[in-house]
Parts: C-alpha cells; structure tokens; sequence
C-alpha cells in the first residue's frame, strides 16, 4: 500500500469512527492533514484540514462527506451491515495502532454488535473468554493473541479506493 492509499485508508477509518463518536472531530482533521502531506489534494480536503480545534466540531460534519466524496472515498452508513463491517475493520487498525488494548477492543465490539454481526462473531466470544478467565483453561494471553489475529483478519480487507485529487 502506498503512503496516499494509506492516507487516504487512514481518512476513512477516523471518518467512520467519528461518525460513532468514538474519536474527536479534531482527530479527523489530524487525518486530513496526514492525507495532505501524503500527496492527496482537494478543495474541500484543504478545507477540513484547515479546521482549527474549535472550529472542528462545527464543520467537520459539513466538510467531511464533500471531502471524501471528491477523494472517491464511500462515507458509511453506520447502522448498514456494510457500515457496521467498516466500523470493525476501522476499530481492528485502531487497536493495531495501539489506540486501544486487545481487551478494549473485543468489548467494544461485542458491546456494540453482540453476536449478531457474522464478522465479529469470534470478538464476541472471545469478550466473553475475557469475563470467564477464572473460570478457564485458557490465560489472558492466548486470549489476547487471539484477538490480536482477529483484528490482523480484519485490518487486512481493504477497500479497492479509486483515489481522486492526488498526484
């Protein structure tokens, strides 16, 4: 993966986890300004990554989907099974990056899917391995090498991006 499709991937997920709440508008902007410096450009990227601290929480609603659109990057729609599919993935690379612990992880995704959402199925089972560790024959560690694997699973899928506005 090139650095522009990294950028362009990283954009994406802080888009998608923005719209769940789970990072700050201002974190969104961060990403535009990493999609810059990576050599992706557009009027409205500029924009949004112009947005100042204060100004983020404002205008970041407004100035994220035109931006992504002009990228040719899909905006999801959190409660579709595509959305929610994107939500995993994107929270997968967040725990990758060491935003969040492996332990974190499967609860949030369990806590936010259950075991209805087939792609996460094994997160969830595993967030219930966590809470019965007293009770197992399993450690804490095979657990969370598991998780680790379940995220690398995810963090792997990466959408086919018809990239605009770089080069």
């Amino acid at each position: 993966m090139t650095s522009i499709e990294a950028a362009a991937l990283a954009l994406q997920d802080h888009a998608t986890l923005w719209s769940m709440g789970e990072v700050r508008a201002i974190e969104v902007v961060d990403a535009a300004c990493d999609a810059l410096v990576a050599g992706l450009d557009t009027p409205d990227l500029r924009m949004l990554a112009a947005c100042t601290r204060a100004e983020a929480d404002y205008d970041v609603h407004d100035l994220l989907p035109v931006a992504l659109a002009e990228l040719g990057l899909p905006l999801y729609q959190v409660d579709s099974e595509v959305g929610q599919e994107a939500i995993a993935r994107a929270l997968a690379r967040y725990m990758l990056a060491g935003q969040l612990t492996p332990q974190e992880f499967a609860f949030r995704i369990h806590q936010r899917y259950g075991h209805e959402l087939p792609l996460v199925e094994r997160l969830a089972e595993l967030d219930d391995e966590y809470d019965m560790l007293e009770y197992s024959d399993r450690s804490m560690g095979q657990i969370t090498t598991e998780v680790t694997a379940e995220a690398r699973r995810l963090a792997a899928h990466h959408v086919d991006f018809r990239l605009h506005g770089h080069g």
